[in-house]
């Protein structure tokens, strides 16, 4: 049954591809001369994104915090990473952002041209000039309003667990003066957990948004200690929602 259910959620997602890729390529072809920062181009993805999660019936997605977003705050937006799925579900928080991501996404179809396509950023984890140059191009973009969106972890977890959160988000929050966003998503490892493509038994997704950090309440300037601290949130509230105390 997981193998015919795969099989079947992969057609949909693929069917879904060819159907709506082509309308957002020719969206942002017309657009491109007017359209600067792709903010059209990520409006579209994030609305296809969150049609497929709630169209397929394959999982049942739970969001609640949203009205601890404001509009018109530009954020550092963190998130645990448990599956490739993260992405699509965690568009369904419909705001405006820049995803950073690994540059390997970059030679992937439809991802890579949908990176390019939103001009979202993209980082060699191995090359110190790159992590460099993605700090700069994430700084510009908070400094432009643009709030970004990065998973801590840097890779996916393999249990399930909150894994080691690095300085980057954390960094760019302290030189931008904005507030962190924290995301906490869970559910999506056991539908589709990493270096697999068969799904899970799993169909439930939790997705809660956390009341922002503002930068006057980091209580430190290092931004190790503000990612250790928050990595504990992080422990502390996913037990909790497992638990079932949310």
């Amino acid at each position: 049954m997981g193998i015919l259910k795969s099989v079947l959620v992969w057609i949909m997602a693929l069917a879904y591809i060819v159907i709506f890729f082509p309308l957002t390529f020719i969206a942002w072809l017309l657009l491109l001369p007017i359209d600067r920062e792709r903010t059209a181009t990520h409006w579209l993805l994030v609305w296809q994104s969150y049609l497929l999660a709630m169209v397929l019936p394959a999982w049942k997605v739970e969001i609640s915090g949203l009205e601890r977003i404001s509009g018109d705050t530009t954020y550092v937006i963190i998130s645990n990473h448990q599956s490739m799925l993260d992405i699509i579900f965690l568009n369904c928080i419909r705001q405006r952002y820049k995803w950073i991501s690994k540059i390997e996404n970059e030679r992937v179809p439809f991802i890579g041209w949908y990176l390019k396509m939103a001009k979202y950023i993209t980082v060699n984890r191995g090359d110190d000039d790159s992590k460099a140059k993605m700090l700069d191009d994430s700084l510009a973009c908070l400094k432009r309003g643009i709030s970004i969106m990065i998973f801590p972890e840097g890779t996916r977890s393999r249990d399930g667990r909150i894994g080691f959160f690095k300085r980057g988000a954390f960094q760019l929050a302290m030189q931008a003066g904005v507030p962190l966003l924290p995301v906490l998503i869970d559910g999506t490892g056991e539908i589709l957990p990493k270096h697999g493509l068969i799904l899970g038994s799993g169909y439930r997704i939790r997705i809660r948004v956390y009341d922002p950090l503002m930068p006057g309440q980091f209580m430190t300037d290092d931004p190790d200690a503000l990612a250790l601290r928050i990595q504990e949130f992080y422990r502390e509230e996913l037990e909790k929602t497992r638990a079932g105390k949310h």
